[in-house]
């Protein structure tokens, strides 16, 4: 009796086994035009698009940093450069461009929730702001206002350029033809924050180029800038609070060099200033990492 249950491998078969293989599951197929299959197929097409969304938003705020940080590279050859205007210029069609990709970004975001794609763009956006604000601080000596940058990010149908290659269909279904980007307070205070580096080394390299009046300006405008993330202090985000130890040592560097000039200035060669501030800057940085 056992032998006639069992199979040629010595194991029992089961009771489906003397089906065919494609009848064993008749009846279970599940009806594709059914409500519930329906409503995930619309889900799932709705998670793809947004998916997709948010892989071309990174891609674009990858080239926004890019290409803001070539122009900060640019602004750094003002402090050796004869010709400060022709520097400026350049680096204005290098924002222009900027703000072309910061369109597109727009023109994806345009009947979306911006928060929903922030982290997406934030990198782009921080790194936008501290080009601009480099670029503005060396023109006026002053600080942009988030106001003013915003006033930069709203686009006209004039302003959509060839580089929009892929516009969403949001962007296409705009009644009035304007697209605008507001740059968040957070991403506005990291980028600030992240110019007082930029500034420190602009200030190390005047110095290094005879320019004795940049690095008190730089110094007194840093102090400014530290004053006023001193009153945000640990109630801003986190990631706020962690710039602010940069921020400290960027200042300190500065002072540092405002000090060398003002004490030994006359003491040192204008060639040999750069040498000394960079041996004094190693310095602070090993005080700071043994404690």
């Amino acid at each position: 009796m056992s032998n006639k249950e069992e199979g040629s491998g010595g194991f029992r078969k089961r009771k489906y086994d003397n089906f065919p293989h494609n009848q064993r599951r008749e009846g279970k197929d599940v009806n594709a035009s059914s409500p519930v299959m329906v409503a995930f197929k619309s889900f799932q097409q709705e998670l793809d698009a947004r998916h997709d969304k948010y892989e071309r938003l990174v891609k674009l705020s990858r080239d926004i940093t890019v290409e803001s940080k070539r122009t900060i590279f640019l602004l750094h050859r003002i402090t050796s450069a004869p010709d400060l205007e022709e520097i400026l210029t350049e680096s204005e069609i290098k924002l222009d461009g900027v703000r072309q990709k910061i369109l597109q970004v727009a023109q994806e975001l345009s009947g979306e929730d911006m928060h929903q794609f922030h982290r997406a763009i934030t990198i782009g956006l921080q790194e936008y702001v501290e080009a601009v604000s480099f670029q503005h601080f060396i023109k006026t000596r002053s600080l942009i206002s988030m106001d003013e940058i915003n006033k930069q990010l709203i686009f006209t149908t004039e302003d959509n350029g060839k580089e929009n290659k892929t516009p969403s269909s949001d962007a296409q279904d705009n009644q009035f033809g304007t697209w605008r980007l507001k740059v968040t307070p957070v991403d506005y205070l990291l980028g600030v924050a992240d110019l007082t580096g930029e500034l420190m080394r602009m200030c190390i390299n005047s110095v290094g180029n005879g320019d004795i009046d940049t690095p008190f300006e730089v110094s007194q405008f840093l102090r400014q800038v530290y004053d006023g993330f001193s009153f945000i202090g640990n109630t801003g985000p986190y990631e706020v609070s962690k710039k602010l130890y940069t921020l400290k040592q960027s200042l300190a560097k500065v002072e540092n060099a405002c000090y060398a000039l003002k004490v030994r200035g006359s003491e040192i060669p204008k060639h040999m200033l750069a040498d000394v501030f960079s041996v004094k800057t190693e310095m602070i940085d090993q005080e700071e990492g043994i404690s």
